[in-house]
């Protein structure tokens, strides 16, 4: 079983600092840290009401990490445009509504077709590797693998809200399922969204997934330890369920 690799999402260090529209804290510096404790790629979501994440901070991120940068981004020209512009390593795309506190669901590829194999299209042409953000539903992936993306990240939050354990493990057994289907369709699976370190595990074992992509609870852990440590003991937490 490969090493699980880890993706930290930094939007949250810039959401305090848009609290008050200060200088500070600097995700930038934020990412750095992360990288050196561990971290196998930078997530930052540049969306088009710019809430937390500044493009300034995504061209930071581009000139300066060591590590792959993934930008998520919404299914709009505006955004596209960015990206062929700045190149980052990977793209996810997801859905975006103005009102919603954090991102409610997967894209719906099925619903879009032309509009997603456009997108994969050109951002494939500008060298940039496409995810798409799905629910765990197999005609989400059987489209995405039809319309040109490289990976997906499935969405985690229906298993990381559940009311009760059954609900619980019947989101579980979604993902699961998914993440098989999904990289026998040739597609990488990433996953993320709602994980923290108290229910991260059962995702992590799963064997097709190559890369969870994990924020507040890092950022959030961070306020108490510091971004170092936080990303250490998610990094341990990994690699205790699924050892090099």
């Amino acid at each position: 079983m490969n090493r699980l690799k880890l993706g930290v999402n930094i939007d949250h260090v810039a959401t305090l600092r848009q609290a008050r529209l200060v200088a500070y804290p600097e995700p930038l510096q934020a990412a750095l840290l992360a990288e050196q404790a561990g971290a196998d790629s930078i997530t930052v979501h540049l969306r088009e009401d710019r809430r937390h994440i500044q493009a300034r901070d995504v061209r930071l991120l581009r000139e300066t990490l060591s590590v792959p940068l993934n930008l998520e981004l919404a299914l709009a020209d505006e955004m596209l445009d960015f990206a062929e512009q700045l190149r980052p390593d990977y793209c996810c795309l997801v859905p975006e509504r103005r009102a919603e506190l954090t991102t409610e669901g997967g894209l719906d590829v099925v619903g879009q077709p032309d509009r997603v194999k456009a997108a994969c299209a050109r951002l494939g042409a500008a060298g940039i590797s496409v995810s798409l953000f799905v629910d765990a539903e197999m005609q989400q992936l059987e489209a995405a693998a039809r319309l040109g993306a490289d990976m997906i990240e499935i969405h985690t939050g229906h298993y990381a809200d559940a009311h009760d354990a059954r609900q619980r493990d019947e989101a579980l057994d979604k993902i699961r399922l998914a993440a098989v289907a999904a990289h026998e369709a040739g597609l990488q699976v990433n996953a993320g969204h709602g994980l923290h370190y108290h229910n991260v595990r059962p995702i992590a074992a799963i064997p097709a997934i190559v890369e969870l992509n994990i924020g507040h609870s890092i950022v959030a852990r961070a306020v108490f330890c510091g971004i170092c440590q936080a990303v250490s003991d998610m990094r341990q937490l990994l690699d205790a369920t699924r050892p090099a």
